[in-house]
């Protein structure tokens, strides 16, 4: 384990719980290779400034990884390359919930529909607790780019609420103690369509988590939740 908060530990409870062992938990972000002896994969969600070091880490001693830290995207298409290029081990997701990624299908599905009805305009909110350091969440920004390859109107997206009528507006808000909730809205002066996924615990992003890991064991190459749930 490579991070030991609130998501580390959920994580290490489930792992345990389907008879895995937990070899070395990481909770530092200047730690020695030498803690990834005798593991069989590695599950990283540590913090945003940390992640790619750690993905590197990883790669370079040959030991799998799974990542659920969020907020370092901006450096995707290079450790992309780097797992590639060391016949690496990488699955990576936004949110590994079941049920979110559920919503993702029917996200994507929605947004196709909405495609021609220029009437109604589109927004994402997403609620997390005070502790969340990165805004919008991934799984936002992951809405956010399935909806604008899904309707032509859309170019980008930005957190606002001011935004032009090419933009998707994301609305991020911080509350105590709320895992995740991410809504999606299409609204004109007739009606409104919404879909919504709440987190009620953490143990659906944990679980899903250690369902990828156990995927990922004794395979090669660049992964992410749709390999896993085969959509």
């Amino acid at each position: 384990m490579i991070g030991y908060g609130k998501m580390g530990k959920m994580i290490e409870e489930v792992a345990l719980d389907r008879s895995h062992l937990i070899s070395s938990i990481i909770d530092s972000e200047n730690w020695h290779i030498s803690q990834l002896e005798d593991c069989d994969i590695a599950i990283d969600f540590s913090v945003p400034n940390a992640a790619v070091e750690n993905i590197y880490k990883c790669i370079n001693n040959n030991v799998p990884i799974v990542v659920g830290t969020t907020g370092w995207y901006e450096s995707w298409e290079n450790v992309k390359n780097e797992v590639i290029l060391k016949n690496g081990s990488i699955l990576t997701a936004t949110n590994f919930s079941i049920g979110v990624n559920i919503f993702f299908e029917i996200n994507k599905k929605l947004a196709s529909l909405m495609n021609n009805q220029t009437s109604y305009s589109s927004m994402i909110q997403e609620t997390h607790h005070t502790e969340k350091i990165d805004s919008p969440s991934g799984t936002a920004i992951s809405i956010a780019e399935q909806m604008i390859q899904n309707i032509d109107r859309y170019k980008n997206w930005k957190e606002s609420n001011n935004v032009d009528s090419q933009t998707l507006k994301i609305i991020a808000k911080r509350e105590k103690d709320v895992p995740g909730t991410h809504h999606v809205v299409y609204k004109n002066d007739i009606d409104e369509i919404s879909i919504e996924h709440k987190a009620i615990n953490r143990k659906g992003f944990a679980l899903g988590a250690v369902i990828a890991a156990e995927f990922l064991v004794d395979k090669k190459g660049v992964f992410n939740m749709n390999d896993v749930l085969k959509f």
